[in-house]
């Protein structure tokens, strides 16, 4: 076995920087930085669950119960598609803070185009795969005939979105890697504003049911595409702009594609250990997997208030990494792991007051309601047992660390799939919980176990305060 100096992180792939690259750029981190970048990106993330809602209601309205599951079925597919190019934004993140740490201006703007070229290149991908995706989708569910003609359906028309949708990515992970918050919830606001007037007046005004809602997402995407281009184009400076030959540059992507294809294997993991966890509790019977199902609804609000945290660390932390200024790494890491500790204690407190009300308002089944509550301090809990996780991803994603966060979510995912049988066969539904607990908390706490070692490697002969 190859030592680990064998094996750069994706960061050392570069080209061997220059004296200026190598020169120390203070900066201080403090709250104010912090939640500059959090509130803005937490409102924007909740932004997103209105889509599904609207959607659903607008297909709801139609009256048609096969139209209603094929949207689910159809939203099912893109969820698993799109989830696993999000390294189109986190990768883009850390590079772009990275470079904006450095004050490379032209590695910015370079780091952007390669991963717009990356964006549209798998966009037409998935565009001239649809046939097989669907194909795919449609043999993982087996739905009736009539809901999977209107999954074909729903899933053709909404294809066409995915190379503006990846572009979308791109230039969200752009944005937030200079640091302007702001910017990505107003250009989040353009592109799920549009969708959910647009699928309102095209699904429901003019009749044109689920082909109508996916046309409104399209125009949507395509919109907030141009919006973000124009907006961001206009603001590079000309004196920076790279050549085509530093855009194209070959260890400038191949940095991009390493970052990215690690972060795409942490995301299946990932999906994996949920798709494990509803396999499990299926075979505890229905009634047991509707209640899993609600009370995952409460890990998935906490995810978004830690998602806005973790956006945070990944841009502070990036940029301090690219100043190759260590009191900053430091503080962003402290700063982001408190608050973020903080704001997940809050959460899980919040969740055990209110999350009976909520099990209630998410259904009227009195065995489904029975079950949830019998399991809701676990499901109260995970927000708590995975605030480390969010906050180390971002941290690792800003620093580019992908290999070193691949690794620990394989070994994560393999212990996670240990524990949920074992403890399943032991304790039930109990033993799944923990279980799910357990792979939490091991994310986040293999990952701060591994920081101190990557920390000494990314800044080393560097000073520790050069001022």
């Amino acid at each position: 076995m190859r030592r680990e100096a064998d094996h750069p992180e994706p960061m050392a792939i570069a080209a061997a920087p220059d004296s200026a690259a190598l020169r120390v750029r203070p900066f201080t981190v403090g709250h104010r930085d912090v939640w500059r970048i959090t509130l803005p990106m937490t409102l924007a993330f909740l932004t997103t669950p209105l889509l599904g809602l609207t959607d659903t209601a607008v297909v709801g309205r139609i009256g048609d119960a096969e139209a209603l599951g094929g949207l689910a079925v159809g939203a099912l597919v893109f969820d698993f598609a799109f989830s696993t190019c999000n390294f189109l934004r986190t990768g883009t993140t850390g590079l772009t803070a990275q470079a904006v740490g450095a004050e490379d201006g032209r590695e910015v703007q370079a780091v952007f185009w390669r991963a717009i070229a990356l964006a549209v290149v798998i966009g037409l991908v998935l565009v001239l795969a649809e046939p097989l995706i669907t194909a795919l989708g449609l043999l993982a569910i087996s739905p009736g005939e009539g809901v999977a003609e209107t999954v074909r359906t729903y899933v053709f028309v909404r294809m066409f979105s995915a190379p503006f949708a990846l572009v979308n990515y791109a230039i969200l992970g752009h944005v937030l890697g200079r640091g302007r918050g702001g910017l990505g919830l107003g250009l989040q606001i353009v592109v799920n504003g549009t969708n959910i007037v647009l699928s309102i007046l095209f699904g429901l005004v003019l009749e044109g049911g689920i082909a109508g809602v996916a046309l409104g997402t399209v125009c949507g995407e395509a919109l907030g595409a141009l919006v973000g281009l124009w907006i961001l184009i206009r603001g590079f400076d000309r004196r920076e702009q790279p050549s085509r030959q530093a855009i194209m540059d070959r260890h400038g992507f191949l940095r991009m594609v390493a970052v990215n294809r690690d972060i795409m294997i942490r995301s299946f993991c990932l999906l994996g250990a949920f798709v494990l966890f509803t396999r499990i509790g299926a075979q505890l019977g229905a009634v047991v997997l509707a209640a899993n199902g609600i009370l995952m609804n409460l890990f998935l609000v906490g995810g978004y208030f830690l998602d806005g945290m973790a956006t945070a660390a990944e841009q502070l932390v990036g940029r301090s990494v690219g100043a190759r200024y260590r009191p900053a790494f430091d503080q962003a890491v402290r700063l982001t792991i408190g608050w973020g500790l903080g704001l997940s204690l809050l959460l899980s407190a919040l969740f055990f007051v209110t999350g009976e009300a909520l099990v209630a308002f998410l259904t009227t089944d009195a065995a489904v309601r029975e079950a949830a509550g019998t399991y809701l301090a676990w499901a109260a809990l995970t927000p708590l047992a995975g605030a480390l996780a969010f906050i180390m991803d971002g941290v690792f994603i800003g620093a580019t660390w992908s290999r070193t966060m691949r690794d620990m979510m394989l070994v994560s995912v393999a212990i996670f799939a240990l524990a949920a049988y074992g403890f399943t066969g032991l304790y039930g539904n109990h033993g799944l919980w923990l279980a799910m607990l357990l792979f939490l908390g091991l994310r986040g706490f293999s990952l701060l176990a591994l920081l101190p070692r990557r920390r000494a490697q990314s800044f080393a002969s560097v000073p520790s305060d050069p001022r």
